[in-house]
């Protein structure tokens, strides 16, 4: 069993300005997308300039700020917004949601494809292997908070926990399973698939298969919003219904891209390679 030290969320305060973690760590996913995009358009044969991936992060931003923030208003914060009407904007203080945040992406980028000529579908499979590194660095994030603990367990791994209120309870990581799973592992996946050219719409359809798959598995192990609960069965939670249609788009984009073949749009066809 290990022990939760019980992090400071604030990593500086300087006065009245107080630097949190959990804004840190959306630092490092923006920046760690932003230099593993304008490696891939150095690559040979990209069609992807610098000044394309400036203007390409600069939606993306504006698109995971305010598409996480208004998701998990509407799927997760309705009871945190009735107690404190202004929580709506304090995203310092937690509350962003992948599914809102992808929406708000998806938004983006199509304005983005739009404003640059593009291929909606380009821009998608050029972001899929991008924002890993962020997801799991925002799991950390939610793990030096002390928030989205998993189920109680005896399993070696688990951590002891001290809540306000007294309690000790001993539960599941489940901010470090999903740092791991939905960060690390589906950041090396992604990022070796699209080492090399492939065809329209698969690294779209891979990117949403494995983000569903494990958010799915994890939710078995995660506690789900006291004013949710389970949906059904005692064991569905809003996480797992949210994933599902992601995974069955992203596994008919898979099927489609296997069979169609359509050569990408992010790779100039090798006769004009120098």
């Amino acid at each position: 069993m290990l022990h939760y030290p019980g992090f400071d969320p604030v990593a500086l305060a300087l006065g009245p300005v107080k630097l949190r973690w959990y804004g840190i760590m959306y630092v490092v996913g923006f920046l760690s997308a932003w230099g593993l995009a304008r490696y891939r358009a150095q690559q040979r044969g990209s069609t992807w300039s610098a000044l394309d991936v400036d203007d390409f992060l600069f939606f993306c931003v504006f698109g995971v700020i305010f598409g996480g923030r208004i998701g998990w208003l509407l799927f997760y914060g309705q009871q945190a917004l009735q107690q404190d009407p202004s929580y709506w904007y304090k995203i310092w203080q937690g509350g962003m949601s992948f599914h809102g945040g992808l929406v708000g992406v998806l938004v983006a980028l199509a304005i983005f494809a739009w404003r640059r000529g593009r291929k909606l579908v380009d821009v998608f499979d050029f972001a899929a292997p991008l924002p890993a590194i962020g997801f799991g660095a925002g799991r950390i994030g939610n793990f030096i908070n002390g928030e989205l603990w998993g189920k109680p367990t005896d399993v070696p791994w688990a951590f002891e926990v001290h809540r306000p209120d007294g309690l000790v309870e001993v539960l599941h990581a489940s901010q470090l399973y999903e740092a791991a799973l939905e960060g690390l592992l589906l950041f090396v996946i992604l990022w070796w698939f699209t080492s090399r050219p492939q065809p329209r719409w698969a690294p779209s359809g891979l990117f949403l298969v494995c983000y569903a798959t494990f958010r799915i598995l994890i939710e078995f192990v995660r506690v789900p919003d006291a004013d949710i609960g389970y949906l059904a069965g005692g064991w569905v939670t809003m996480g797992m219904i949210l994933s599902l249609p992601m995974l069955l788009a992203g596994a008919a984009m898979l099927g489609y891209a296997a069979v169609a073949r359509v050569p990408s749009g992010n790779h100039a066809p090798a006769a004009t390679q120098s």
